[in-house]
């Protein structure tokens, strides 16, 4: 067999299906070139047509710079960047990135960490065309103790037919993205909205390197606590829980030191009981004012999400191409 001839085949043994593939770009220029040029191989080998999308969150180190010089060496492949107007999170910011993506099926890296074998990819992707819409690619071991105990906290109280837990990457079928804007017009927790769309979902492990771990920034760090608690409210009953369980304190408290006043009334005693009068009176406002702080956050977020609250502000989208 000619080396013409075994071109050609291994041409028509590429995948057929249109891909995209949405990266995720805050503060990352000294990753971004080896990201792209690594997703670009395994694309370029085992797809004929894809697209890159990079999703730059106002980046202010260069990032964008990169990304421009790394697609003057990438030939054939067309890489879109997204510029959102300001720092809105990854949340919003992927969500910008695959509404312009085209592919039958879509790639998510919401993080540039490689802690798998690239092959890892291409094995998700085929695990998708074997009847699952959403495919996960989740490491084995999670170095961060907050992640931990949000998705403790979120299984425990969302009833979610599909747990949560950390993940690298995943590939989404064209028809998981349809489902889900038909779902909600904002999404502020994607994962949780994938695990309640009703479509087949599946997660690949692998055994990851925690030494590639990226530490987050102050900025990144607080708006992924926001999104958190935002999270429990919206897809738990966790906040509920917690004031039904203040309530009820307050209200055993409140017919303890009744019950206490009646005896003491009846038994002509005199009541001298300040301070567990003064207890009661503390414990009641405290319970008070901590169910209206859970009543005034569900309020501002439906503010948030009906009313003020953009999907997502975009500055410009450039295409790069050969």
């Amino acid at each position: 067999m000619t080396e013409a001839q075994k071109n050609t085949i291994e041409i028509k043994e590429k995948e057929k299906n249109f891909v995209s593939a949405v990266i995720y770009v805050y503060n990352d220029a000294q990753r971004v070139r080896d990201f792209l040029l690594k997703i670009n191989a395994v694309l370029s080998e085992n797809f004929d047509h894809y697209q890159i999308i990079c999703v730059n969150d106002a980046s202010d180190d260069g990032s964008i710079e990169a990304i421009r010089e790394t697609a003057k060496t990438i030939t054939g492949t067309v890489i879109n960047v997204v510029n959102m107007s300001f720092y809105q999170g990854v949340e919003l910011s992927m969500n910008a990135g695959i509404d312009i993506s085209i592919g039958d099926f879509v790639f998510e890296f919401d993080k540039m960490a490689t802690d798998y074998d690239l092959s890892l990819i291409m094995a998700v992707y085929h695990r998708s065309l074997t009847g699952f819409d959403i495919v996960n690619a989740a490491p084995q071991k999670c170095g961060r103790k907050t992640s931990k105990l949000f998705y403790t906290v979120f299984n425990r109280y969302s009833h979610s037919p599909h747990p949560l837990r950390t993940e690298n990457f995943r590939v989404l079928s064209r028809r998981a993205i349809n489902r889900v804007h038909s779902m909600s017009k904002t999404i502020p927790y994607r994962k949780a909205v994938y695990a309640n769309c009703g479509l087949k979902i599946d997660t690949i492990e692998y055994d990851n390197d925690l030494s590639s771990t990226r530490e987050y920034d102050k900025e990144t760090r607080h708006q992924r606590k926001e999104m958190a608690a935002d999270s429990l409210i919206l897809y738990t009953n966790v906040a509920y829980r917690a004031s039904l369980l203040a309530a009820v304190f307050m209200m055993v408290a409140t017919l303890g030191i009744g019950i206490y006043t009646l005896a003491c009334f009846f038994t002509d005693q005199v009541i001298s009981g300040y301070t567990s009068t003064m207890m009661v009176i503390v414990f009641g406002f405290f319970g008070v004012f901590a169910i209206l702080a859970v009543v005034i956050k569900y309020l501002s977020m439906l503010i948030d999400l009906v009313f003020s609250k953009q999907k997502y502000t975009i500055e410009s989208v450039e295409t790069m191409s050969e």
